[in-house]
């Protein structure tokens, strides 16, 4: 999703110093929410890579996966009670900081900024590159936890990878045997454990964010190679997770806007195991304005008809600046589609070049983000744009040749049809 700056091999790295700053939060009193810095000189390392231009999926034939079933607890699984209605009309306003108690220092931060405005969301991830990050490592969630625990209204949100290596570009054939092995079970016990470990951290109400951006290719947890496997996958994570005692987690379902690989509809895997539908909608790509991201296919008008078709509240856990700079209409028009839309919750990523606070390039951008979000002005309400059906050509546009279709991705970054000459065979004689 986002432009990557992290590198691979980094996250034991990171993870130490987590820990390390996680167990000085815990000592000093206070630290954990209240103290905040002003903006570091250190950038903040993005999660979610977008790629530039992504490429259509070439089809690989399979045989037809067997029917696995998915695992019962000996009792039946606890499924969490219906979301609770908010005190706070808005939606719950989130900010990714920093996935490390970083994030959790620089909120005092930005909530100045914003004129005292309450963020009640606190984002992180859990770094994909092993199991035992994947699983929680000890430690890694201590101040995020503290964080939760201090306030009744505020929502840990957690992004969780469904496998490991989960950003080594590993093959469509290694990602096809792997969702194949998480499908007949083989990983619910690293899952079973995170699920205990956030219990025993009092945040047992976590929202999880779980396999993002699955229509894409950035992740070795994508749905493109085995969209069957990776549905039945989910739903055994799911139901390991809801099967341990005390849990009231909330599952959200988050691809990216738009069709990217794979439309992100053949993904979803039922309503029994979903609890919010989520976008990850950036300003992207360039030349495409607000109301083409609205009506474009699995753009943001198909997220809120299929979230309502479905009976779910829907979010936006990733959004923000992108291909098209400092783009103030851009802002301005999403914050009033939230207005309008009203989802659970929305987080904007605040690091170059997506962001309002950390990042000075967007100075124009920041200003309404500010000004609607601190409370100095509303946001116009936009309606959804009708889309106008295209009228059917009454005769090829091109004779000598036949167009091929690509679909509408990637004839956007083309500029057109690719058009194959009937001739094409002669040029080899």
């Amino acid at each position: 999703m986002a432009a990557r700056q992290r590198r691979r091999g980094r996250w034991a790295v990171h993870v130490a110093a987590a820990l390390l700053t996680s167990a000085v939060l815990a000592q000093v009193p206070g630290l954990a929410v209240g103290a905040g810095v002003e903006e570091a000189a250190e950038t903040p390392v993005p999660m979610t890579p977008v790629p530039t231009a992504p490429m259509p999926t070439v089809p690989v034939l399979t045989a037809p996966m067997p029917t696995v079933p998915v695992p019962t607890a000996a009792a039946a699984p606890v499924v969490p009670p219906a979301l609770s209605a908010s005190p706070d009309p808005q939606p719950a306003l989130g900010v990714y900081l920093h996935y490390s108690p970083l994030g959790v220092l620089r909120m005092a931060g930005i909530s100045r900024w914003l004129d005292g405005r309450h963020l009640r969301v606190g984002r992180t991830y859990l770094p994909g590159d092993r199991w035992s990050n994947i699983e929680g490592a000890p430690g890694f969630l201590d101040a995020w936890a503290n964080w939760r625990r201090e306030r009744a209204d505020r929502m840990l949100v957690l992004n969780v990878p469904m496998l490991e290596r989960n950003e080594e570009g590993l093959s469509d054939a290694e990602v096809r045997g792997l969702l194949r092995r998480g499908a007949a079970g083989e990983f619910d016990p690293h899952y079973r454990r995170l699920a205990e470990r956030l219990v025993d951290l009092g945040v047992p109400d976590t929202v999880l964010v779980l396999g993002w951006e699955m229509n894409g290719i950035t992740y070795t947890h994508r749905c493109g190679p085995d969209p069957e496997a990776w549905k039945t996958y989910w739903n055994r994570i799911v139901t390991t997770m809801r099967s341990v005692p005390g849990q009231r987690f909330r599952f959200d379902f988050t691809p990216s806007r738009g069709r990217d690989a794979v439309p992100w509809t053949d993904c979803y895997p039922g309503d029994a195991t979903v609890d919010i539908i989520g976008m990850d909608a950036y300003d992207q790509p360039q030349g495409l304005s607000f109301d083409g991201q609205v009506t474009e296919p699995y753009g943001l008008q198909t997220h809120v008809d299929f979230a309502k078709e479905h009976g779910k509240p829907i979010s936006f856990p990733e959004w923000g600046l992108f291909r098209n700079g400092d783009n103030p209409e851009y802002m301005r028009r999403m914050l009033a589609w939230i207005d309008v839309h009203k989802p659970l919750y929305h987080s904007i990523t605040d690091y170059c070049p997506h962001g309002v606070w950390q990042c000075g390039r967007n100075p124009k951008a920041a200003e309404v983000y500010r000004s609607v979000l601190s409370g100095r002005s509303e946001p116009v309400p936009v309606p959804s744009p009708v889309p106008t059906p295209r009228p059917a050509p009454t005769a090829p546009p091109h004779p000598e040749c036949s167009p091929l279709d690509l679909g509408d991705w990637v004839e956007h970054w083309l500029g057109g049809r690719l058009c194959i000459r009937f001739d094409w065979w002669s040029r080899f004689r």
